[in-house]
């Protein structure tokens, strides 16, 4: 075990404030408990309070912890929700009594986590719109989420709820290599060291000495258990997305969670809810297509104008994904799978920075107030509600529009970068880079067509539409 090391300056377990933070046990405890008593009184107050008057555990888990806390950390720290999450806190403690099984190979599979994220999240959230919504529903379905996350951490050994099944730590794991931190060792230390403090210490059976060589930090969660452990680990700063420059260690599932979260969040919330505030809103694709099925299908609380916004926007963005990657296979003279892994990355940026324009305009017009009035409600605290930081239709809000173009900048920056890792002439470079952008490309067009539609067409006044829920059967 090393101690008392000298750190790097751009490391920030050097940094007092970032030590306490970080590496602090009692510091970080504390701040999981909290979480843990915010998590069970929120889902306890759904159960109280079951009806859409009950704001407080919306607001908690719909505001609070997805998607502000969880979006604005993921690119800036990288994954820390999962260090203070009340599920990864009590089950390391779960795991440590429990059977310590080996987990089945069939339940060793991400996509199980990123088809209950992209599936049973997002697309219940675009067709049965409702269901979320409601206090009750969030209560149940996390209560439910923690029973099979208690009884796989109580099986299973490593943390595989966490790594395998967990919707939350699918997403994070593959959105933190965009974030400008990252955790590794002192290789001059491990060089000599023989005891493995920092992979002992690990709850999720990692080996943080081996994370520099391999560019990757596997499925390190950020709970700060080996810094503790022992002075070598380090937690430094470095350029945003720069991880993806180089080689690193391919996850295929990290590639499917860029390209169907895209999908899902940024590409069907244009269609869905930009372009559906239009004045053409009534004659786009997915509208259409819901007018024709309401005609013969009726189902109460099913917005089938979401379906298929939803539908359309998987179809497009990984038909669009796939010709363009396997035009860039042949270009570099690859197979198409090695391919993918490895330009796949370049569309990491693509949901998690262009989010971040719509969060931090959404914590002025809507998320502060929403949850501090959340809180206020939930606690019974006798002060007046407290009023949005700015409306909607305010100009200086635009600005935060320029995530979208920064997150494209990005997305081809790294792109380029990936693509130099292949050893072919620069003409076949070229053409590759052009094709495996078509996605990044559809993206800007999709940006551009709104803005020409919202000038073109206007804005739908509220009231307007003649199928805001097509589940009428006609």
């Amino acid at each position: 075990m090393v101690k008392n090391i000298k750190r790097a300056k751009n490391d920030l377990l050097a940094m007092p404030i970032f030590k306490t933070v970080f590496k602090n046990k009692a510091f970080q405890r504390t701040i999981q408990i909290i979480t843990l008593a915010l998590f069970v009184y929120a889902i306890y107050y759904g159960y109280e309070n079951p009806t859409k008057e009950n704001t407080f555990t919306k607001n908690v888990f719909w505001g609070l912890f997805w998607s502000f806390f969880m979006v604005l950390t993921l690119t800036t720290f990288g994954r820390i929700f999962c260090g203070i999450c009340p599920h990864g806190f009590l089950g390391k403690y779960i795991t440590k009594y429990g059977m310590n099984l080996e987990m089945p190979k069939f339940l060793k599979n991400r996509y199980i986590g990123i088809t209950l994220l992209v599936v049973g999240w997002w697309g219940v959230y675009y067709t049965i719109p409702g269901a979320l919504k409601i206090p009750l529903a969030t209560a149940i379905m996390f209560t439910v989420l923690t029973i099979v996350a208690f009884v796989i951490f109580f099986l299973y050994k490593d943390m595989s709820y966490c790594k395998y099944i967990c919707p939350i730590g699918n997403l994070t794991k593959a959105y933190q290599k965009v974030s400008f931190t990252k955790l590794g060792t002192n290789s001059e230390h491990c060089a000599s060291c023989r005891t493995f403090e920092c992979s002992t210490a690990c709850t999720y059976n990692l080996k943080p000495f081996t994370f520099d060589k391999k560019n990757s930090m596997d499925d390190c969660s950020l709970c700060m258990d080996c810094t503790r452990a022992c002075d070598s680990v380090d937690f430094k700063i470095i350029p945003p997305t720069s991880t993806l420059y180089k080689k690193t260690k391919v996850e295929k599932s990290d590639i499917w969670v860029y390209i169907l979260v895209f999908a899902s969040i940024t590409f069907t919330m244009s269609f869905h809810h930009a372009l559906g505030r239009t004045n053409i809103a009534d004659s786009l694709p997915w509208a259409t297509s819901a007018q024709y099925v309401g005609q013969y299908i009726s189902i109460k609380g099913v917005d089938f104008i979401g379906f298929f916004a939803y539908l359309y926007s998987l179809v497009l963005v990984v038909s669009t994904t796939f010709a363009g990657i396997f035009l860039a296979s042949k270009a570099l003279g690859q197979k198409f799978s090695s391919t993918f892994s490895s330009l796949g990355y370049a569309y990491a940026p693509l949901f998690i920075i262009a989010s971040l324009g719509h969060l931090l305009s959404g914590f002025f017009t809507k998320t502060y107030s929403n949850v501090l009035n959340g809180f206020i409600q939930g606690f019974s605290l006798d002060i007046n509600k407290v009023q949005s930081l700015a409306s909607r239709g305010d100009s200086w809000l635009m600005a935060f529009e320029l995530f979208v173009y920064l997150a494209m900048i990005l997305g081809l920056v790294i792109l380029y970068k990936r693509v130099n890792l292949f050893k072919v002439s620069k003409m076949r470079k070229a053409l590759a880079y052009v094709a495996a952008s078509s996605l990044i490309l559809l993206y800007l067009g999709l940006s551009m067509y709104k803005i020409y539609a919202f000038k073109t067409y206007g804005v739908k006044q509220r009231g307007h539409s003649t199928h805001t829920h097509t589940h009428m059967k006609k």
